[in-house]
C-alpha cells in the first residue's frame, strides 16, 4: 500500500483520469482531483466543452470518495501556449499545441500547484509509463500500441518524470473502460475529446480567421501553373487534402503519364489534391496529385529547439523516430549538425514531414525525447 502519501490527480471529465484516479485510491493513495480550466474565451459557444467536463469530473469525484478543486491556468495558457501557436501558424508552420500544453501546463504550473497542495506525486490519464532506473527516470510507451501517447509528453524532463505516476498507461483502453463501467463510473461510455485543446470540435479554419489575417493568394502545381486560389498560407498544412477547392480537376497529358510512371491506378482519373509546399516569399501554395507524389516524399529533417528526457542528449546512432502522432516508429541515423541541431536520416520516406510538428526519438519503448522540425529534404536530397 502508498501509506497514504498524497497524489493530485488532473480530472479532465474523461475516463482515462477518472479510471486513474480510482486506481491510485485503491492503493492507498491519499488522492485529490484537481479539474484544470485553460481556456476562458467563447466558453458558453458549442464547441466549449470545459462546463460539462467539470460537472463529469465532479461526478466522478463523488464516486470515488475523494474532494475536487476547480483550478484556472487560463493566463498562464494563453500566455505559454496560446501566443507560441499564433507564432507559429504567422510563420508558416504548423505547432503542435497539445505538446506544449502538456510541458508548460499539465506538468509544470499543475504540478507546482500540486505541490503547494502537499503532493509527492501528481497523475494523469495519459497512456504511458515512468521507470526509474539507476536512478534515472525514463518515459515509455504506453503498453497498449493504440492509445499510447508518449508523443506528446517527450518534452517532459527528469524533475516532472520523476513527480509523475500514469495509472493506465499499464492498461489497454478495453480494460479501463471495463473497469469504469464496473464501478458505475458516470463518464464510463463518454467519447475521447479530439482535437486541439482549445479549440475542440469546431472548425478550424473558422476559429483561426480570428487570430490570424488571411491574405490570399494563388495555388499552383508543381509545374507553375495556377489552378486555383487560397485564403491564406496560415491555414493550409502539409499533406492537406481536404479544403482546397480543387478536387474537381482532372489529371491529364504529362500529369497523367506522370502518374502513371509512378503506378498509380485510375491514373487519369480524379486523383486527389495534397498540399505539398508553402512559398512564403510569393505567397504561394503548391499542390501535387497523388498521396505519393516525390514533392511529399521526404528522406531526412533537422529539428530545433531539442528537449530531452533522459539528463543528457542521445548519442549519435541508430534510433527510430515519429513525425506525427499516429505513425509507426520510423527507423532512422540520428547526428547533430554544427548549429546542435537534430539530424535525422530515414531508412525509408516519410510522408509530408512539416515544420513545426515535433520529431521524437525512440530507443525500443523508450521515449528519448526530440525537437521542434525546423527543415526536412526530400528524398534523394543532400544536406547543405
Amino acid at each position: 500500500m502508498a501509506n497514504n502519501k498524497r497524489v493530485v490527480v488532473g480530472l479532465s471529465g474523461g475516463v482515462d483520469s477518472a479510471v486513474s484516479a480510482y486506481l491510485l485510491k485503491q492503493q492507498g493513495y491519499d488522492v485529490i482531483g484537481i479539474f484544470m480550466k485553460n481556456w476562458e474565451d467563447d466558453d458558453d459557444s458549442e464547441y466549449c466543452s470545459s462546463n460539462i467536463d467539470f460537472v463529469d469530473a465532479a461526478a466522478v469525484a463523488d464516486v470515488i470518495g475523494i474532494e475536487i478543486e476547480h483550478v484556472n491556468f487560463a493566463a498562464e495558457y494563453k500566455d505559454r501556449v496560446f501566443a507560441e501557436f499564433l507564432r507559429e501558424y504567422q510563420g508558416g508552420r504548423t505547432p503542435n499545441p497539445d505538446i506544449l500544453c502538456n510541458a508548460e501546463i499539465k506538468f509544470k504550473a499543475f504540478l507546482d500547484h500540486a505541490m503547494r497542495l502537499g503532493a509527492e506525486k501528481i497523475a494523469t490519464g495519459h497512456y504511458c509509463r515512468v521507470r526509474e532506473l539507476h536512478g534515472e527516470f525514463q518515459l515509455l510507451k504506453g503498453l497498449d500500441p493504440s492509445k499510447d501517447q508518449s508523443y506528446f509528453l517527450h518534452r517532459l524532463n527528469q524533475a516532472q518524470l520523476s513527480k509523475t505516476l500514469f495509472p493506465v498507461g499499464e492498461l489497454h483502453k478495453t480494460e479501463v473502460r471495463r473497469i469504469a463501467d464496473e464501478i458505475g463510473l458516470p463518464n464510463a461510455k463518454k467519447k475521447d475529446s479530439t482535437g486541439i485543446c482549445f479549440i475542440g470540435e469546431r472548425p478550424f479554419r473558422e476559429f483561426l480567421n480570428r487570430y490570424i489575417a488571411n491574405e490570399p493568394g494563388p495555388i499552383k502545381d508543381e509545374r507553375g501553373r495556377k489552378i486555383g486560389n487560397h485564403v491564406g498560407l496560415s491555414f493550409y498544412t502539409l499533406g492537406q487534402r481536404q479544403g482546397l477547392g480543387i478536387g474537381g480537376l482532372k489529371a491529364k497529358g504529362a500529369d497523367m503519364e506522370a502518374l502513371r510512371a509512378r503506378g498509380l491506378r485510375g491514373a487519369g482519373e480524379h486523383q486527389p489534391w495534397f498540399v505539398a509546399r508553402k512559398d512564403l516569399a510569393t505567397n504561394t501554395l503548391y499542390v501535387v496529385q497523388g498521396h505519393d507524389h516525390p514533392w511529399l516524399l521526404y528522406g531526412s529533417l533537422h529539428a530545433d529547439d531539442l528537449s530531452w528526457c533522459a539528463p543528457h542528449p542521445p548519442a549519435p546512432g541508430r534510433y527510430a523516430a515519429k513525425t506525427r502522432y499516429r505513425q509507426a516508429d520510423a527507423p532512422c541515423e540520428l547526428n547533430y549538425n554544427e548549429d546542435g541541431e537534430l539530424v535525422l536520416a530515414f531508412d525509408d520516406p516519410q510522408w509530408a514531414v512539416t515544420p513545426g510538428q515535433s520529431a521524437v526519438l525512440y530507443d525500443g519503448d523508450v521515449c528519448l525525447g526530440g525537437g521542434v522540425i525546423a527543415s526536412a529534404e526530400l528524398r534523394g536530397a543532400t544536406h547543405a
